[in-house]
């Protein structure tokens, strides 16, 4: 019964990042675009520095306690969510610049 239940949980696991999908946000214009996304569970979501010459990162306060590194010109940065929630984020260095993603 252990082993039928390992392996059921294996394969539930290898089924959910086979479906994992990759999002794609951009930072235009001290933006976030587009500003919220909805994702499944597992999903990566990938930042692209889309600026000629500005700095940025993404600040996910309530899980970072620290300030992540910035990242230059056509540099990203990503992150899976392997749990559902809402996760709000915003620019270290621009703080008026913010997002959300939304974990189903």
């Amino acid at each position: 019964m252990k082993k039928l239940f390992l392996t059921l949980t294996v394969l539930v696991i290898s089924l959910q990042s086979a479906l994992a999908e990759t999002v794609y946000v951009d930072i235009v214009k001290f933006e976030f675009t587009p500003q919220q996304i909805t994702v499944n569970a597992g999903d990566t979501v990938i930042w692209t520095n889309r600026e000629k010459r500005q700095y940025h990162n993404v600040w996910f306060k309530a899980l970072d306690s620290e300030e992540p590194d910035i990242f230059f010109p056509d540099e990203t940065y990503q992150r899976t969510f392997p749990e559902p929630g809402s996760f709000d984020y915003e620019c270290g260095p621009h703080p008026k610049m913010t997002g959300k993603v939304i974990v189903q």
